[in-house]
Order: structure tokens, then sequence, then C-alpha cells
């Protein structure tokens, strides 16, 4: 097996943290505080009279491991328990890298039922690994195909979107670049905030630049970041804040940063770029969810999977962050911008993942910070 650091050296951003359930709202990143979701009511539910009522049926201990940060899936645990009262959940949650390292490490006797990532390429890689196993979860047929795992061996959830932000005090929007490939230009010198070679949603953007534009643009792009003296923190809470508060022009960062800042009240403006013609479109990556080979309560984390891709649960693990739920027909958060329309980026995640070795290796080669 490679070294698992080969794996999973693009997400190391959360502190672990080991905790039963409880909590209040906070952003993917443990600085962040975001406001709660609007409290969920229980979903009628009902089976054929020869079956019992799921709900009734589960119970037992329910074991997740989630790079997810605990504030935003609390209030789905909670809901999911409102179904199933008899269900205890233990939830583990700290980084991505940290938990990846040790389901592989923990296969020959899992501890984990359900893993949650905010990132499909953490799961693609992981099921490369044989941590998983297969499960079509209830409604996952109103999930689009590129989000659902060869052999249902994990399954998308929300998606999050690339955007460059800015601070409308000292950015017009006539100003405003059009393309991340802008950011090289020098008219932008030394003031351009981003997340640096540590972050997964950066490294995550550099896998799918390299699978769909190759290793000599990526390459190009990310040399010409450094030239233009782009200021690289280790995450994007620091970023959009740092836009926010005037200390730089524009911020490249996920989406839900521009409203999370915008819900604090300051003056900043979004860009979703490389929509013209013959541009790649916007970079994307998703939230998911597998249930874990071996798992010791396969009933509970099926059940689990079911409600996360219901529309109640969509709603509510879109809602926490402003993200794209992947279920059709749910309804956006409020002051979220459809997707409907935008040219949106075509990258193969089983083969930007299988390309993790490479990414590491151009982001060495070339000094990203």
């Amino acid at each position: 097996m490679q070294p698992v650091k080969n794996l999973f050296i693009l997400l190391f951003v959360l502190a672990l943290a080991v905790s039963a359930c409880g909590g209040n709202t906070v952003s993917e990143e443990p600085a962040e505080v975001v406001e709660s979701a609007e409290s969920v009511t229980e979903e009628a539910t009902s089976a054929p009279a020869e079956e019992p009522v799921k709900e009734m049926e589960v119970s037992g201990d329910l074991v997740i491991y989630s790079g997810r940060s605990e504030p935003l899936l609390q209030p789905v645990i909670d809901a999911f328990r409102a179904k199933y009262p008899a269900v205890n959940v233990l939830l583990k949650a700290g980084s991505n890298s940290e938990l990846a390292n040790a389901l592989i490490e923990e296969q020959a006797n899992p501890q984990a039922d359900v893993f949650v990532t905010t990132e499909l390429l953490t799961l693609q890689s992981l099921t490369a690994e044989g941590v998983f196993q297969s499960y079509a979860p209830v409604g996952v047929d109103q999930i689009p195909a590129e989000f659902i795992g060869d052999g249902n061996s994990w399954t998308g959830l929300t998606r999050r979107v690339r955007v460059i932000m800015y601070n409308k005090d000292l950015v017009s929007e006539d100003e405003v670049p059009a393309s991340i490939f802008d950011l090289t230009d020098p008219k932008w010198q030394s003031q351009i905030a981003a997340a640096g070679s540590t972050n997964g949603g950066m490294q995550a953007q550099v896998a799918a630049m390299q699978q769909l534009l190759g290793d000599e643009a990526t390459e190009e792009w990310l040399t010409g970041l450094i030239a233009n003296e782009v200021t690289f923190f280790g995450g994007h809470t620091d970023v959009r804040k740092a836009v926010g508060a005037g200390e730089f022009k524009l911020g490249l960062v996920n989406h839900y940063y521009y409203h999370l800042q915008l819900a604090e009240g300051g003056n900043v403006g979004v860009i979703y770029p490389d929509q013209g013609e013959g541009q790649v479109g916007l970079f994307s990556n998703a939230t998911g969810a597998a249930v874990v080979n071996g798992a010791q309560h396969p009933e509970a984390a099926q059940a689990f999977l079911d409600f996360l891709v219901s529309e109640e649960g969509q709603k509510l693990f879109a809602e926490q962050n402003y993200e794209y739920p992947l279920r059709a027909g749910v309804a956006l958060k409020e002051g979220v911008q459809p997707l409907d329309g935008l040219r949106l980026a075509d990258v193969n995640v089983v083969e930007a993942a299988a390309n993790f070795d490479a990414m590491f290796d151009l982001i060495e080669r070339v000094g990203l910070p």
C-alpha cells in the first residue's frame, strides 16, 4: 500500500475532536461561526401494511467519522434521531486526512459505521483502499450519476463551487476579473488572498485542473499566482475575513465563504468565473458519505445515508453552509445563486483522485506556500 500520506496530505485543516451528540453551528473551518438552520419538523413516514415502519426497527449505536465540522453536522444528526430515537449516535469529528488514516488503520477491526467528508476525492481514494461497502441509499436515483461512486461505494451530498470574492469598497463591478486565470495579471499584484498548499479546497482544485487542463497549464497558473505575490492562508476563513476587512481586493474561495462574509455585514461581491465561450467553467467539489466496510452497525448506517439523501436531510445538510443540494428538486437556501445556466468544469473525479501523487509533486515543485 502506498503510504497514506500520499493520499491525504491534502486535508490538514481541522483539529481532531471526539464527542457525542451536541453543539452549535460553525463553518467547515474551526474558527467559523454561522447561523443555525431553521428547525426541522419530522416528516411523516409510511410503509406497506405488511412491513413495520423502518424508524421503529433501527436501534443501537451508530458511529460516525466526520470531516465536516461537528456543529454543521449536529443539526442533521438531531433530525435523524428524531426519526430514529432508539439510535445512539457517537460522532468523531476531525480532519479528513486524520479520519482517513484511522479508517485505513482500522480496516481489520472497523470502529466507524459511516464516513462523512467534505471532499469527494477523499472518498474516491478510500474506495481504492477497500474501505467502503456498497450501499445505494433510498432516493439515490435523484442524485446525479457523476456524484455516485462505482458500485455505490459512496454518495455525494452537497456541491460547492470555486469563486472569486471581492471587496466592493476597493473594486468596482466593472473591474473584477472574469477568470481564475486573470488572477495572475500584474494589475492584481499583492492584492489577492487564497488558501495555500495544505488546504483541501485548493488541493482539490489543483488536482481537478491537472485532470482537465494538464500539468503544464496548471503549473503555469500556480507559478503565475506565486509571481503575482498572492498571499496564501491556511484556510478560507482567513481569506474571506481579510477581503471583507479590506486587507485584500480579491479572494479565491468556495462560494459559501462569500455568503458567510456577507452575513456578517461585509461589503463584498462575488464572481462566478470562467463563464465565457471557450472558458473552463466553475471548478467544484462536493461533500459525501459512505458506509464503512465491516461496519458493526450496518442497519443504522444505512438508515443514516437514507436520511442524508432524503429531501429533508438534503435541505438541512445544505442549509447549514449555503451549499447546493445534489438531490433534484431540493430548494436552495435564500440568496444562493442557482447553478442552472452556469458553465461547470467537466472534471472526472476518479481520474483526479488517481492523480494525487502528481498533484503533490506539482505543488512541491512550484513551491506553493
